[in-house]
Formats: structure tokens, C-alpha cells, sequence
């Protein structure tokens, strides 16, 4: 059966998601299961110029879908 998984985070903190989709792909694979496709987006920012330390502005929005596939029982 596929299914789908989605994981959100901010583009500052991508290492950080990075290792928890990993993790996750590692436990599905235990389980027997298979990443069928990955995509990913990072949103643009909002708001006009400014960058730098006095940027009032947050960090752009990261979504990764995967649709995955695993027997279900």
C-alpha cells in the first residue's frame, strides 16, 4: 500500500532535517518498506529586501513529501 509522509521544517535548520528523514527512511527500510518518490520545496520569503543580522524577516518554510510503500497487514 502507498502511503505518503510529510516533513516541515525552516531552511535554517536543514541539518537537522536532514538526519530525521534519514532516521526515518532507515526505519522504514527495517520494516521492509521503499521510498517510492521524494520532492521536495522551500517557499520563498516573505516581505521586501533586508538580509543580513538587522533582517527583520523569518527563514523560508521547507516541505518534503514522500511517497512511500509498505505492506499493510
Amino acid at each position: 500500500m502507498q502511503q505518503v509522509k510529510i516533513f516541515k521544517s525552516i531552511e535554517s535548520e536543514l541539518d537537522q532535517l536532514e538526519v530525521e528523514i534519514n532516521r526515518w527512511i532507515a526505519r522504514l527500510h527495517k520494516k521492509g518498506g521503499k521510498v517510492v518518490k521524494l520532492e521536495g520545496n522551500i517557499a520563498p520569503k516573505s516581505g521586501g529586501g533586508g538580509s543580513g543580522p538587522m533582517s527583520s524577516f523569518s527563514a523560508s518554510d521547507v516541505m518534503v513529501i514522500i511517497l512511500f510503500e509498505i505492506d499493510v497487514p
